[in-house]
């Protein structure tokens, strides 16, 4: 009697280390970077500084912003933080009258709808003839550009809702206050960290660009100011700068859900 020998190569968990490293996407990231840098230091070897400056002077302009302009960093970060926290309060609230309050549904939604076309730009200039003040300015373009993506979204996560919850939790007779505390907050909470990690980085970019148009202080009024002095070395650094920090709030808002989910198991597909 014979045996054959077979060997069987081990895949998944239990394959070659390099190629799971290979697959890790910061391991993608990294190569990105490294490839961009590479391609700053190509171009600045042929164009003029002031058209393609190399790695190290971006790095140096980096340093100087974060060492003696970290009052407007500060600034920009507070705009964003209290447009967002006002978006998602506001946005939530409307998600929630669409979805529990049938009769006046269709005005509400017609209003959201409406506002998600009208183009930030009109916005903008809409807010320099209207206010006088820039950081009004600047907080009434975020919340009418950012309240309607919570707003459809929580009404998308209500509609979604089981039917079979609904009608568990109607079987208990319970008011409209607590249909919404014990069945609606639970469910629609995670469309709202869901909208938070997609907007964030949108967010970002509508806040520097209302700082150019409608302030004198903030990273976009010093990116303006750059760009009036032919600093394109400096543009580089805020652009890094914000690329950073929108990586580092996307982690802190899903590390955040994460932890006010942990009652929720997670679901992977195989």
């Amino acid at each position: 009697m014979s045996t054959q020998e077979t060997s069987v190569t081990p895949t998944g968990k239990s394959g070659p280390v390099l190629l799971r490293v290979f697959n890790q996407d910061r391991f993608a990231g990294l190569v990105v970077v490294a490839l961009i840098i590479l391609a700053l230091q190509i171009a600045s070897q042929f164009a003029p500084h002031y058209i393609a400056p190399p790695p190290v002077l971006i790095a140096e302009k980096l340093w100087t912003q974060l060492t003696s302009l970290w009052d407007e960093i500060l600034i920009t970060l507070l705009r964003l933080a209290i447009a967002l926290a006002f978006a998602m309060l506001i946005g939530t609230i409307l998600g929630i009258v669409m979805g529990m309050l049938p009769r006046i549904r269709p005005y509400v939604r017609s209003l959201v709808v409406i506002d998600t076309g009208i183009p930030a730009l009109s916005w903008m200039l809409i807010a320099v003839f209207w206010f006088r003040e820039p950081e009004i300015r600047i907080f009434f373009i975020m919340s009418v550009i950012l309240v309607p993506f919570y707003a459809l979204n929580v009404f998308d996560g209500i509609r979604s809702l089981p039917k079979e919850w609904l009608e568990m939790c109607e079987s208990f007779r319970p008011n409209r206050w607590q249909v919404l505390r014990y069945l609606i907050l639970p469910h629609i909470i995670a469309y709202v960290f869901s909208t938070t990690r997609s907007v964030i980085g949108y967010a970002t970019r509508m806040v520097i660009f209302a700082e150019l148009i409608a302030s004198a202080v903030g990273i976009g009024a010093q990116m303006g100011l750059a760009q009036a002095n032919f600093d394109i070395a400096s543009v580089f650094a805020w652009t890094l700068f914000l690329v950073v920090l929108n990586i580092f709030s996307q982690f802190l808002v899903a590390l955040l859900e994460k932890r006010v989910l942990r009652y929720r198991p997670e679901v992977e597909v195989r």
